[in-house]
């Protein structure tokens, strides 16, 4: 005690104090022991959500198409269809068979049906209002295998109403860029963001009955994004649009777009999305509604609108 007391007063005596008795003198100290570690925390519930997703390998022709289930812990998995996708195929099922790229909505790669709705699986959150969901292929298309389908015939029609930019003269000055107004450039709007994903052509019934002859609504909402329309009605001054402004023309000889299998198989309703009424949602007898075209769009387009718009133009005196 005598030494343990020389030895707070004194700094000089702690200075020549021997190592061993220092290390005794600190372990005697009452505030020295090491915290007791805390009581382990109880592990949280799994949240499991079964996904039902569509399966078909041409390899092996004797198995039809079923629905296989997945079983899903959504506390270890993103907030999107496409993390639980990644994490099915990463996880559990390697031979699962989609299409992704970006996962930011611009590619449109992973449209697929998914509950009943055609979409992006990289936009699409996992719906947290049931314990399971159904994931298949977009609906009325060839399908390759699992959730790839062939887009062959959709990219034809796209490639049908010549969506390009054509030349009738010379650039004024070669090699410069030709300046478009505002105003030109605001009439693209509502059409220069579709990303050809299909999910709103493959909503549509008439695109299902007769995808051979109508070119379906995304093909048409490129044609009216260009004027292909210079041999087919009679020319008005404001009838090249937005591209008049930066000396592009077009026609169409060999392709009537408004004929009435190509372009005439989409009844339109012009009424702002907000004010469709649950009859618009689930009418059988309008065709393609917006109800469906419109709300199966995920960069939020209107592809009736621009038909309606094609449509206009022939009326038109």
């Amino acid at each position: 005690m005598a030494a343990a007391t020389l030895l707070r007063r004194s700094p000089a005596a702690r200075a020549l104090l021997s190592p061993a008795l220092s290390s005794r003198l600190v372990a005697s100290k009452p505030n020295s022991s090491a915290p007791a570690p805390p009581p382990p925390s109880k592990a949280a519930a799994p949240n499991t959500k079964t996904f039902s997703i569509y399966r078909w390998d041409p390899d092996s022709p004797s198995t039809k198409p079923h629905l296989k289930d997945y079983q899903v812990d959504l506390s270890d998995c993103g907030p999107m269809v496409l993390d639980a996708l990644l994490k099915i195929k990463n996880e559990q099922d390697p031979s699962l068979t989609f299409r992704r790229s970006c996962r930011e909505g611009i590619c449109g790669s992973c449209a697929m049906n998914i509950d009943g709705d055609n979409g992006l699986a990289c936009l699409t959150k996992i719906s947290g209002a049931s314990s399971a969901s159904t994931i298949s292929p977009l609906p009325h298309m060839f399908v390759i295998k699992d959730l790839v389908v062939d887009m062959t015939n959709f990219y034809s029609q796209y490639k049908s109403v010549e969506p390009w930019l054509k030349r009738k003269d010379p650039p004024p000055q070669p090699g410069k860029e030709i300046p478009q107004t505002k105003a030109d450039r605001a009439k693209l709007d509502g059409m220069y963001e579709c990303i050809l994903c299909a999910c709103c052509s493959t909503s549509c019934p008439s695109y299902w009955w007769n995808p051979e002859e109508y070119l379906g609504p995304a093909a048409l909402l490129h044609a009216n994004r260009l004027p292909l329309w210079g041999t087919l009605i009679k020319p008005k001054p404001n009838m090249f649009m937005h591209m008049q402004a930066r000396g592009y023309h077009g026609v169409s000889e060999k392709r009537n777009l408004l004929d009435h299998k190509r372009g005439y198989r989409t009844v339109v309703i012009s009424s702002p999305r907000s004010a469709w009424t649950p009859s618009m949602m689930s009418s059988s007898s309008t065709g393609a509604t917006p109800s469906r075209t419109a709300h199966a769009c995920p960069k939020g387009l209107n592809p009736a609108k621009q038909i309606d718009t094609i449509k206009k133009l022939q009326l038109d005196p």
